[in-house]
């Protein structure tokens, strides 16, 4: 299946969700949802996004991202929130 390109609007709030791989279990412990909010906290300060809210599920996670004037970072915020999730499960 081909992947589908985001629309991202400047200065509107974007529903995503990211789940874990084959929709594996992401979050097995509280140090684990503390990992992933103290890097979605240093992120979104980085790439200048809001976040309005969250929804920490087991295996995904929704957030809900107003978008600034650079459409890619909600991408880049998302490629490095699940890249150090992936290295801190695998450590």
């Amino acid at each position: 299946m081909p992947r589908r390109a985001r629309v991202i609007v400047p200065d509107l709030p974007h529903h995503i969700v990211q789940r874990g791989h084959n929709r594996n279990v992401v979050f097995v412990e509280g140090r684990d949802y503390e990992y992933y909010l103290d890097n979605l906290a240093e992120w979104k300060a980085f790439f200048g996004l809001r976040v309005y809210s969250y929804c920490l599920m087991t295996n995904h996670v929704h957030l809900v991202v107003g978008a600034n004037d650079c459409p890619c970072d909600i991408g880049r915020l998302m490629k490095r929130l699940a890249g150090r999730k992936t290295r801190f499960v695998n450590k």
